[in-house]
């Protein structure tokens, strides 16, 4: 009996460790399903969310910002905003002190009436001149008739002193009847020579008063009040004098927020000077650095995902490739690496890619310039 009480207890041990054994064996393989199950579903979950996607903390929020210049000189009258308050387009901004612009406008409002008046005083000398070729045609005319009056006086004084010296050996005409006929033909041919002359000196008039008339019309042929070239001049000057006077009230041109101003009430400002820069939040964009091995798949119009430091990962923005730069920022420094000498340790490069931002996520949280962004691309998309 004590050998076969003996010979049970190795069996039970056995048995125990044979269960033990076979608990262990299936721990196993539940703790390797588990696994397989794990890496089978991370590896779904990665393909389905994670594959295909470039990301980059190198990206900062930027602006096509707006900068306000003075476009004539002036004092400051006054300064209707401050740094960092918020405009919209059209909102008066700086007042300059419009005196002097104020007289230039004067200026040329006299000047034009000047140039209207001038142009009519143009268009009446014209007819004057018109008048006085007309005159001069009439007094040609008058002395023409008196040189054909002269030249039948000329003719009666010949045929009466031929009469006299064909009977003058009879002694029916006396000598001083014939000297007087003779006279009377001397005269007679002195005033047909000064007719003839009247018509030469009518006809140099009316050359002059053509010439005047030719003068006067040239000025006005072809125009008329409003487009002749010394009114339009003038009413070129008085638009400009009126611009200078708008130009002494800046306005904003964009919607956006007051930043970096630099100008004070009494300042003398020179025309071209900045005062001011408006930065446009609501159509701000993101500019992120990507590897230069991260651009195999990055294209125009695929899907980007931002994260900014300002709101942190609650706030997720969505937006959208607009563009990729045309080189990278280290081949437009201001002093380009040169590698040339040999010296050379290869560096990844970083190029510039635009991404657009959904204005409404924008509207909801707005972002400044230079805010650090984290920018991730499904390059999935198309």
């Amino acid at each position: 009996m004590a050998d076969e009480t003996a010979a049970a207890a190795p069996d039970a041990s056995d048995i125990d460790s044979a269960a033990k054994g076979a608990t262990r064996a299936r721990l196993l393989r539940i703790l390797a399903i588990v696994v397989v199950t794990a890496a089978i579903l991370w590896g779904l979950w990665y393909f389905l969310t994670q594959a295909g996607r470039v990301y980059t903390d190198n990206a900062y929020v930027g602006a096509d910002s707006a900068q306000v210049t003075a476009l004539v000189a002036g004092p400051v009258k006054d300064v209707r905003v401050r740094g960092t308050q918020a405009v919209k387009k059209g909102d008066v901004l700086v007042i300059l002190d419009d005196a002097d612009q104020r007289i230039a406008v004067a200026d040329a409002e006299a000047a034009l009436r000047l140039a209207r008046q001038r142009y009519g005083q143009a268009g009446a000398n014209a007819d004057a001149a018109r008048a006085r070729v007309t005159a001069r045609g009439a007094d040609i005319a008058q002395a023409r008739a008196r040189l054909r009056d002269a030249n039948a006086t000329v003719e009666r004084a010949r045929a009466e002193l031929a009469r006299r010296e064909s009977i003058a050996g009879t002694g029916a005409v006396s000598g001083e009847e014939l000297a007087a006929a003779r006279a009377a033909l001397s005269s007679a041919s002195a005033a047909r020579d000064l007719a003839a002359a009247g018509i030469a000196s009518a006809e140099a008039t009316r050359g002059s008063a053509s010439g005047d008339l030719g003068a006067a019309e040239a000025i006005v042929r072809g125009t008329t009040i409003d487009t002749a070239p010394d009114v339009a001049a003038a009413e070129a000057r008085l638009e400009k004098a009126k611009l200078d006077l708008a130009r002494t009230v800046l306005r904003a041109p964009v919607d956006g927020i007051v930043t970096n101003r630099q100008v004070q009430v009494g300042q003398r400002i020179a025309a071209g000077a900045p005062i001011m820069i408006i930065v446009p939040i609501a159509t701000a964009y993101v500019d992120a650095n990507f590897k230069e091995s991260q651009f195999k798949a990055i294209r125009v119009g695929q899907p980007v995902e931002l994260v900014s430091d300002y709101y942190g990962g609650d706030v997720v923005y969505r937006g959208k490739v607009i563009g990729i730069a045309g080189g990278t920022g280290a081949a437009f420094s201001l002093i380009p690496a040169q590698n040339a000498t040999g010296n050379w340790v290869k560096v990844v490069q970083r190029l510039p890619v635009r991404i657009a931002l959904d204005p409404r996520e924008l509207k909801a949280h707005p972002l400044r310039v230079g805010l650090s962004m984290e920018a991730t691309i499904d390059t999935r998309g198309r």
